[in-house]
């Protein structure tokens, strides 16, 4: 990780997390789900939510050592650094969970509006049998939901951060390492 800040549109970025303490994260993830899902029988599903989980999805699915099908939505609920508060299904799922166990992995939780209304559309909805969510970032300070969150990769403080799929206004996302915003 270079110590060099980083111009997105019109905000800078200052180094936060590094590539390596990412993976270790993931690594705790992938171990906790391999120990829930070790002797499985069915066919559990991972749900990736785009865009921003592609990368920890893809670091993730590496790990997982059971058989697993690979599914995909898409929502939206963020304007620049701001939460909207309304979550919005831009695309559907990619294929039927009707019955199955459901991983959601998303790459950060905040207020958590989004990961709710997705589990109960699973849910209520979709038919999914059960619905478990892994996340790679907890914002603790912000979230104020009932529901549980099984698998967390590391928790951070309130503050807009991109990089490692995180994106500010779609850009950063390719970026390997964790920055935040340099106020």
């Amino acid at each position: 990780m270079k110590d060099e800040k980083i111009q997105l549109h019109d905000k800078t970025f200052k180094p936060y997390i590094r590539h390596e303490r990412i993976l270790d994260a993931i690594d705790g993830v992938a171990r906790e789900i391999n120990h829930d899902f070790h002797d499985c029988t069915d066919i559990p599903v991972i749900l990736c939510v785009l865009n921003g989980s592609i990368p920890f999805t893809g670091e993730l699915l590496q790990r997982l050592d059971f058989p697993l099908q690979v599914v995909s939505v898409k929502l939206s609920s963020y304007q620049g650094t701001q939460s909207t508060g309304t979550v919005l299904n831009v695309m559907g799922l990619t294929s039927n969970v009707r019955g199955r166990r459901v991983i959601i992995c998303e790459d950060i939780v905040d207020t958590g509006n989004t990961i709710v209304a997705l589990k109960e559309m699973l849910i209520d909805k979709e038919g999914a049998a059960e619905v478990r969510i892994a996340t790679m970032l907890l914002k603790p300070d912000v979230y104020n939901k009932p529901e549980k969150l099984d698998y967390v990769g590391m928790e951070i403080p309130n503050a807009f951060i991109v990089g490692f799929g995180l994106d500010y206004n779609e850009l950063g996302r390719n970026i390997r390492d964790i920055y935040v915003i340099d106020e």
